[in-house]
């Protein structure tokens, strides 16, 4: 929570990931603090050495005091992992080594979730993920190792139990935060209806763990009302019939 610590961090992400360019944060005064001394050791630098450096340079980017729903983008996505990790692991206490295998396992499966598409062509469903735009190339992760639940949480083999956990929150994740994806507008405000064409998001509460099923609304079934229910979609090849409400729509991102 100081700004030390936050600084150690960073470098942390920047070694792994790159530099990013912006970086947005509320008010806190660790990150208030981190981007002062930053901009102090800047200004200690020969005028040289600041040209030569100067597009290395990141821009911190506050919200309001006050005002965290101008975070609410990431403020969701963190709350979600905290409240499925929680909710795993209960009242035990686990080692740090084992929580931070969990946190980089959970960190891979947040950013391998599908943001939206950019292909021109509408039957190429080429999602973009976090990973992608941070790695520039396609979601890399091993496997999921299934084990026994009963026999594992008795053994003292530690990366059997972080699978156990990680597949506890990819049930979770699942089952409570990708419903939460589906926009209601109820008595409000009137939602447009899934079409043709469309790419959406296949909420599977069986799905491996890490597998996103993505695919194109190959036909949609409007009820007597004139509301689409329900629509046929077509996954690698394959179609299924399957309710709007397990049906999150992708939008076409800009290249």
């Amino acid at each position: 929570m100081s700004s030390d610590a936050f600084l150690m961090a960073f470098r942390r992400f920047v070694a792994r990931k790159g530099l990013p360019k912006e970086l947005w944060s509320d008010c806190g005064t660790n990150f208030v603090g981190a981007e002062s001394e930053l901009s102090e050791c800047f200004e200690l630098m020969s005028t040289e050495l600041q040209e030569k450096l100067a597009r290395q340079q990141v821009e911190f980017k506050f919200i309001p005091p006050g005002a965290p729903h101008f975070g609410g983008l990431w403020e969701r996505e963190v709350r979600s992992v905290k409240h499925a990790i929680m909710c795993c692991l209960k009242d035990r206490v686990v080692t740090e080594v084992l929580l931070q295998t969990v946190l980089c396992e959970v960190e891979g499966l947040m950013n391998s979730k599908p943001l939206g598409y950019a292909s021109s062509d509408v039957a190429d469903v080429d999602p973009i993920t976090p990973n992608m735009l941070l790695m520039g190339r396609r979601d890399s992760s091993l496997p999921p190792v299934a084990f026994n639940q009963g026999e594992e949480l008795r053994s003292r083999k530690q990366w059997r139990h972080v699978q156990l956990i990680v597949d506890l929150f990819w049930k979770k994740f699942v089952s409570e935060y990708l419903p939460s994806q589906q926009i209601r507008r109820k008595w409000t405000k009137e939602t447009e209806n899934l079409r043709k064409g469309d790419q959406v998001l296949v909420i599977d509460n069986h799905a491996q763990r890490g597998e996103w099923s993505v695919g194109e609304i190959v036909d949609a079934h409007p009820s007597e009302d004139g509301r689409v229910r329900t629509a046929e979609v077509k996954v690698n090849q394959k179609i299924y019939r399957r309710p709007v409400v397990k049906l999150i729509k992708l939008s076409k991102m800009s290249q």
